[in-house]
């Protein structure tokens, strides 16, 4: 399937430009028009990603539903358990200062 021609485009390039496509359409064995379209599209691509950062995830962000009502109030201590039994430290009932960074003790 081919994609139907919407838009002709006559561009006047420098020197330096022409040297460019001309290099890009001989080492890819494209032609000239499909070089232009991946270099529009890579250069889209390029603006697109840095125009909308982490704000295609925004939809994500908040979405979720674990069950519990306690999970910002307790995230911390579950950490620490879950830390424990995967890397052998005390879990709950150990020491105070057990399971915290240093500058929290």
């Amino acid at each position: 399937m081919t994609k139907e021609i919407v838009m002709r485009v006559n561009a006047r390039f420098d020197l330096d430009a022409e040297t460019q496509v001309a290099y890009l359409s001989q080492v890819t064995g494209m032609g000239v028009s499909e070089v232009l379209r991946a270099s529009v599209q890579h250069y889209y691509d390029a603006v697109r990603a840095r125009q909308t950062g982490l704000k295609h995830l925004s939809a994500f962000i908040g979405q979720g539903d674990s069950g519990r009502g306690d999970v910002a109030s307790t995230y911390k201590d579950r950490l620490v358990e879950g830390w424990g039994a995967k890397h052998g430290a005390p879990g709950p009932g150990a020491a105070p200062s057990a399971g915290l960074a240093v500058h929290e003790s």
